[in-house]
């Protein structure tokens, strides 16, 4: 018995090492193939936020505080845990909402946390959150306006790490670079209060 249990036991520790060795492999591939190909976004001149955010942070006063540390700034070091962190919450929440188109324009929005239904906006925001939940901070979590290459007014969320400007979209499973998405960008949140909102110096990319 004894010697059944030590083999389930280093059949156990190499299955773990293997499946570590594996993740942190394709870490460092992510990082090697977006390193030379992300650049920044380049914040333009403050503008309005979108009507809805201003109802959102009525709705959800806690998610619209900045960062009490200031002095603590840019983006966040993307270690392989990190981005473990925007692989799960990418993916859960992606599956979790059921796709729902707002019929109701501008009228009909409203930017809910974690709906059973909803469209991009609740995607993003219920991102958002969970990943402030998991230790994230404010500046590095910004919510974006863009226009898809069809035309329609869209919600992402774009997270600031060491890598580059990162992408969690409800149309697409993977995390792009914000430059890869073939997006114009609108407006931004601003890393120093989730309040202010600008435009973007290179919309086009």
């Amino acid at each position: 018995m004894r010697t059944i249990s030590k083999w389930l036991v280093a059949i156990a520790a190499t299955t773990a090492l293997a499946g570590s060795q594996n993740a942190q492999a394709g870490f460092v591939g992510m990082t090697r193939a977006l390193g030379p190909m992300v650049k920044r976004i380049s914040f333009s001149n403050y503008t309005l936020p979108p009507m809805a955010f201003t109802q959102f942070c009525l709705r959800y006063a806690e998610q619209c505080k900045p960062d009490r540390v200031v002095f603590r700034g840019g983006p966040v070091r993307l270690t392989s845990e990190r981005y473990g962190d925007l692989k799960d919450v990418n993916e859960a929440v992606n599956s979790s909402i059921a796709p729902e188109r707002n019929t109701e324009g501008l009228a009909g929005e409203k930017w809910l946390i974690n709906p059973s239904r909803g469209d991009c906006n609740d995607y993003a925001v219920s991102k958002r959150s969970e990943l402030l939940a998991r230790g994230w901070p404010t500046r590095a979590l910004l919510l974006s306006e863009v226009v898809t290459a069809w035309g329609e007014h869209h919600l992402v969320l774009v997270v600031r790490t060491s890598t580059g400007d990162l992408v969690l979209d409800n149309l697409t499973g993977q995390i792009r670079p914000w430059s890869r998405t073939g997006y114009q960008w609108l407006r931004i949140q601003t890393p120093k209060n989730p309040n202010y909102w600008a435009s973007l110096g290179n919309r086009n990319v």
